[in-house]
């Protein structure tokens, strides 16, 4: 018999054209064995929580939960992940469209590799479905990587979250979330790292939707700062805090969330590394001319295939006077 997997999708306030495509996408899986648990976090358009309850009328694998306040983005992602029972999860945007195999190519890669979770790739999209790069993984030089007590899951997000499929021993040791919790789909790669391993699908298995309304990801570092100067002005002063709110959100805020979650698992052989990384970023962030050890982003950050971002992220971490200058010419 086909074992059941739990497909966990958040919702709030979300444009119903998009719902519907992922909605549609999922229930139209070559895997059907699945649940799919919807929690809509408090949506202000009524017309949202119509559509879903529509939905779950229609088909007897979707279950509902209406949050009767608003959660946020974490917690409400935490919300479903009590809800879930089955062996193998799988999480879900809202505004995504699946390709019909997801969720059976997933299974399939997880179970042979004998992992607790992996990650495809994705194609991503716009607002209304046009490709803007036709593999989100090569066009953000994330990692394509797997493996095993390894220091990269730790010290950098390694996979969107709507890209994975994970075990529910993931799962049992990721909640109650941590204080701390920023990224879900960070904790997830990490904890699996800890255990049995991940694998990465490099594959596209689903389309990923840009817009304006995203949670996170899609935009690059130009429209970053643009939209910082914008706010914040283009002085030097405004520059170290601008850099320090990159390198907190971007990278330490990561770790030190993993960090609470590493005492969750026995025998920590990385914890002489995870430490020093935490200190390799607060002491770049302090720099505001040039930080030396230059050295730990080769040891901590690097990954093949990183292209051009690692001489962003070198100039960021241990040039802030040469980044700034760069900063005012964007």
């Amino acid at each position: 018999m086909e074992e059941k997997i739990d497909v966990l999708l958040t919702t709030y306030n979300t444009k119903i054209e998009y719902l519907k495509k992922q909605l549609d996408s999922i229930l139209n899986q070559t895997y059907t064995n699945f649940n799919l648990i919807i929690s809509d976090d408090c949506s202000t358009n009524k017309e949202v929580v119509e559509t879903l309850r529509e939905y779950e009328q229609k088909d007897n694998r979707i279950k509902i939960y209406i949050q009767p306040q608003n959660l946020g983005y974490t917690k409400n992602f935490e919300f479903v992940l009590t809800k879930s029972t089955e062996k193998y999860i799988a999480y879900s945007d809202h505004d995504d469209i699946w390709y019909e195999n997801k969720l059976e190519e997933s299974l399939k890669i997880l179970k042979e590799k004998d992992v607790d979770l992996v990650y495809c790739d994705a194609k991503q999209i716009d607002e209304n479905g046009n490709t803007i790069h036709e593999s989100y993984l090569r066009y953000k030089n994330m990692p394509i990587i797997s493996g095993k007590n390894i220091i990269l899951p730790f010290s950098r997000h390694i996979a969107i979250g709507c890209s994975q499929m994970f075990t529910k021993e993931v799962k049992d040791i990721m909640i109650p979330f941590t204080e701390n919790t920023i990224a879900h789909d960070w904790n997830s790669v990490y904890i699996a790292n800890r255990l049995k391993g991940f694998y990465c699908i490099d594959k596209v298995l689903l389309e990923y939707r840009l817009h304006n309304n995203n949670a996170f990801g899609g935009r690059n570092l130009k429209q970053n700062m643009q939209i910082w100067k914008k706010e914040n002005g283009n002085s030097y002063e405004s520059y170290l805090k601008y850099r320090h709110k990159v390198i907190t959100d971007t990278y330490l805020a990561g770790v030190l969330m993993c960090k609470e979650y590493s005492t969750k698992i026995k025998d920590n052989i990385l914890e002489s590394l995870e430490n020093d990384i935490i200190e390799y970023y607060k002491k770049a962030q302090k720099a505001k001319i040039i930080y030396f050890p230059i050295h730990k982003y080769f040891k901590y950050l690097y990954f093949k295939n990183i292209g051009k971002r690692k001489y962003k992220e070198i100039m960021i971490l241990h040039f802030p006077l040469i980044s700034y200058i760069i900063f005012t010419l964007l």
